[in-house]
């Protein structure tokens, strides 16, 4: 069977497809009539508690008078605002992502024996076993980096001798492996597909002596060479996005997924899959083009009335890709702000300074202030919209020269970090299987010979 007839979709499939649609239809009503949470959300969007964790917390409003007043975001890990975390690692002039990476995994600030240990344990296992880039990663590369990662990591289980050992040592181990060779496996997987599309291939060997934020833009760029300031506010990327409150999707999936006593390379596919998904890890690759598609849009980028009208064009279905939204605008926890955006801006300034991108920081920073009048205007929201992590960090991603195929995976290099933490918090309080309940709403119904169906 060639490549085309396997991709075909065959009359059949359509219309077996158009019998599963009219077949699993559940009416929107039954929701509430059955008391069902959809989605595991209450009726005012906000989660379900489904467990409890140390790892991080997000806070965005303040109970006063027993009502809900919205605040400035907060965002903690293991007890230590985020803003906290990066003013320590940047006031002594480290990286900081090794350093939270620990925090996350093992519950304290290390010591600086400790957090030494650490840098030589993930540049030691800063390596792919041997002819593994050939074999697995240029053996069929895919257009797809996510999928690309996913494949990589559950193809690792068959060099590790001892895969489905689940003692928390050993799965320590493992995932200090991942932690470390996860921007090895999303790297050369892009330059496998380059090298597949006609273009020069290229593969640097890591560094032990250079950070992961470091080793990322060594192993990425043809000549290996980037500024301080390009390393810094990659590091500061990957600290954001190491963790985010453990009732994020893929988070989420990586407890349900460990309660049942599978292997670790299991289980971080299985986050990597739910990541990958547009609703959760791809939304920084839709604000780039979103701002693509607005900066030849607009004749003047400092026009605040023509800005205006692009913003309700998209938010009425009539421009980019007409889905309704203003990427990166909105959060589903935080309202005022998003502690991340807030601290990615300062940097993101510096940065387009250096880039020579001054015009295109004011077209960031005016949309940032116009969205949200926007968006309460058309949609009649008040409580409060403001930008997120995404909106910033892609536009990051593109000043440092990496492909929009990267941007995904570079969330995942970052969040396997915090992913870790879970996997082994479950492992360390695990109890039963996590299993949730669904109402059938299906009526009972007699079955029927086949000669009379």
């Amino acid at each position: 069977m060639s490549i085309s007839d396997y991709s075909r979709v065959t009359p059949p499939i359509e219309r077996l497809a158009n019998t599963c649609l009219e077949n699993n239809l559940i009416k929107p009503e039954d929701y509430s009539k059955y008391q069902v949470k959809r989605g595991l959300r209450d009726v005012n969007g906000e989660g379900v508690r489904a467990g409890l964790t140390e790892i991080s917390e997000i806070r965005s409003f303040e109970v006063v008078n027993g009502e809900k007043v919205p605040i400035e975001g907060e965002l903690y890990y293991r007890g230590y605002s985020i803003d906290d975390i990066v003013h320590g690692f940047l006031e002594r002039g480290d990286f900081g992502f090794e350093e939270t990476a620990f925090l996350l995994m093992f519950g304290k600030l290390p010591t600086e024996t400790e957090l030494a240990e650490f840098y030589e344990q993930l540049a030691f296992r800063r390596s792919l076993p041997s002819n593994f880039v050939r074999d697995v990663i240029l053996k069929a590369p895919s257009s797809d980096m996510m999928n690309t990662l996913s494949r990589s990591v559950l193809t690792m289980a068959s060099y590790d001798e001892r895969p489905d050992d689940i003692s928390l040592p050993n799965v320590a181990r493992q995932c200090m492996n991942l932690i470390a060779i996860f921007p090895l496996m999303a790297v050369y997987g892009y330059q496998g597909y380059t090298y597949k599309s006609g273009k020069s291939l290229f593969i640097h060997a890591p560094r032990k002596d250079l950070s992961t934020a470091e080793n990322i833009l060594h192993l990425l760029r043809a000549d290996s060479q980037y500024t301080p300031l390009e390393a810094l506010i990659l590091d500061l990327c990957l600290v954001l996005h190491a963790e985010h409150g453990g009732g994020n999707n893929s988070t989420f999936t990586t407890h349900v997924v460990t309660s049942s006593g599978t292997d670790t390379y299991s289980c971080m596919a299985a986050a990597l899959s739910s990541l990958k998904g547009p609703r959760h890890g791809g939304a920084n690759n839709k604000v780039v083009q979103m701002f693509d598609d607005m900066e030849q849009s607009l004749s003047d980028w400092t026009d605040e009335d023509a800005i205006v009208d692009y913003l309700r064009r998209l938010l009425n279905r009539q421009c980019f890709d007409k889905r309704g939204l203003i990427y990166g605008m909105g959060h589903a926890v935080y309202s005022i702000s998003d502690p991340r955006a807030r601290i990615l801006k300062k940097f993101v300034e510096m940065l387009c300074e250096e880039k020579g991108l001054e015009k295109e920081y004011a077209l960031y920073s005016t949309v940032e202030r116009l969205a949200p009048q926007v968006i309460a205007e058309e949609r009649k929201i008040y409580k409060g919209v403001s930008a997120n992590v995404d909106f910033y960090s892609g536009f990051v991603y593109r000043m440092l020269g990496l492909p929009l195929e990267l941007y995904t995976p570079m969330f995942a290099v970052a969040r396997v970090a915090g992913w870790s933490a879970h996997r082994m918090e479950e492992i360390v309080n695990m109890g039963k299987i996590i299993r949730p309940s669904y109402v059938s709403v299906q009526p009972h119904r007699d079955y029927i010979p086949k000669e009379n169906r």
